[in-house]
């Protein structure tokens, strides 16, 4: 369906170009456009490579899970349908992990893992259950440390200051973590009381 949509305006605009006589103007756009992506994905994978490398020196230096540890009486608290020892559980810690320091990409195919856990854990039910509804709901607000992917694009376009985001991302992030929570738990008990 995406795709779908991308031809269609693509379409459109080139004829609304065409009709417009700004044909020349598009085609330099699209070439500007690609020259800018290729030179932002290679700012963005040196960034992304050195921090996936840090969590893989921590994940075999133990790092990782001595914090995963210390997180798992919070992260049980947050989901109690799931046990302890379940492989969901360390799937929903490493997504956890990843989005803590920015890198969304890396935690995109561990959130994936951990619904397909929690859906199992729910036999395969078409309704999503407790645990991933929370998951959805806190994975969405993401609480990040360190905001990788937009450190990258400000390196890539010069800023004085490119870690100068640091500090209103984890304002903003705590900040909605918090209240995904919140409304979580409240649409939870509200329904919970009703039913």
């Amino acid at each position: 369906m995406v795709n779908i949509i991308w031809v269609g305006l693509t379409v459109i605009g080139l004829v609304f170009a065409l009709f417009n006589g700004t044909v020349q103007e598009v085609n330099e756009a699209v070439f500007k456009g690609s020259k800018e992506a290729v030179t932002i994905v290679i700012g963005l994978m040196s960034v992304l490579v050195f921090w996936l490398g840090l969590m893989k020196i921590a994940e075999q230096s133990g790092l990782l899970e001595k914090f995963s540890r210390l997180c798992r009486p919070f992260i049980s608290k947050l989901f109690p349908e799931i046990p302890p020892d379940h492989p969901a559980m360390g799937y929903i810690l490493s997504n956890l992990m990843a989005n803590f320091f920015g890198l969304g990409n890396a935690a995109t195919p561990l959130g994936i893992k951990a619904m397909e856990q929690m859906k199992a854990l729910n036999r395969n039910r078409r309704e999503a259950s407790r645990s991933m509804i929370t998951f959805l709901a806190v994975n969405t607000s993401s609480i990040t440390l360190i905001p990788t992917t937009v450190i990258a694009v400000r390196m890539t376009y010069d800023a004085k200051a490119p870690t100068d985001i640091v500090g209103p991302t984890i304002l903003a992030t705590l900040i909605s973590g918090i209240f995904a929570i919140f409304i979580d738990r409240y649409f939870y008990y509200r329904r919970k009381k009703k039913g």
